[in-house]
């Protein structure tokens, strides 16, 4: 933890990144107090009426205040997308501590298994999940996850073994320190700094992909008012009603930039190197 604080008092850009990305996640819990009407609400005389006093944003085809919708919209397409990561991470951490901390006996399979797992098609995977547990928000972050976690594995796994080289390492070794506090006292300290930068790198990716999935109709249904979503239904109104493509093409835009500020910042100030997570 101190380290994270350290990077963000030396780095303008984590603390940029950082900052934008707390206002918009703010947003969505504070959703209810700031948007100034419903998300849900119909009402067609306020059909496609273009941003002013009343609608900061405008409304939909339906006379829903897109505003509203983006607000709340952060709720579904921020949250799901951190699950999604933070889930992948749960998976493949352990999976990668447990393959680099292996007999090198074991390596080439685990090595193998590995391999094999990121070259499963992803998007396959997510049709699979929506097909069994339906088109959900549940659905796409399983399917996320499950997309995802080969990739924490694999680079869990070659941080790890190179860690184990290290010369302070061997002498814990030589100490006594075995097993589960090798890892925690050793190994983790030394990972940590990487997996943080790739958090933030993976998470914008993941974000696209969901909005991307969710523009395709695999995400949350309608009317719930997920940014994905919202571009898909803006597609037919492109030349008569911008705003409604713009509020949340630039609100996707402004996550990823947030997260990939963050990752930047984090990695120039921790000087992690740029091949191990790119």
């Amino acid at each position: 933890m101190a380290g994270l604080i350290e990077a963000f008092r030396k780095s303008p850009m984590a603390r940029t990144g950082g900052m934008l990305l707390v206002l918009l996640m703010a947003a969505g819990p504070a959703a209810p107090w700031l948007a100034p009407h419903d998300p849900l609400q119909i009402d067609f005389s306020q059909r496609l009426r273009p941003p002013g006093p009343h609608f900061p944003l405008g409304t939909d085809q339906l006379g829903r205040c897109v505003f509203s919708r983006i607000l709340f919209g952060a709720r579904i397409s921020l949250f799901a997308s951190m699950a999604a990561s933070f889930l992948a991470l749960a998976f493949g951490l352990p999976a990668g501590l447990i393959a680099g901390s292996a007999p090198s006996r074991l390596q080439t399979p685990l090595k193998a298994f590995l391999d094999m797992a990121l070259a499963f098609p992803g998007f396959l995977l997510v049709l699979v999940a929506a097909g069994v547990l339906g088109p959900s928000l549940t659905s796409l972050v399983i399917g996320i996850a499950g997309v995802m976690w080969p990739w924490w594995a694999r680079l869990v796994r070659d941080l790890t073994l190179g860690a184990k080289e290290k010369e302070f390492v061997l002498g814990g070794r030589v100490s006594g320190v075995r097993g589960p506090r090798l890892m925690r006292r050793y190994i983790l300290p030394q990972i940590a700094p990487p997996i943080l930068v790739a958090v933030s790198l993976k998470t914008a990716w993941i974000i696209l992909a969901m909005a991307g999935l969710g523009y395709l109709g695999l995400g949350v249904q309608p009317p719930s008012p997920e940014w994905g979503a919202m571009l898909q239904e803006s597609r037919m109104y492109m030349v008569q009603a911008p705003w409604l493509m713009l509020a949340p093409g630039t609100a996707i835009t402004l996550s990823m930039l947030a997260f990939n500020l963050l990752a930047e910042g984090l990695r120039d100030a921790m000087q992690v190197k740029r091949a191990w997570i790119w």
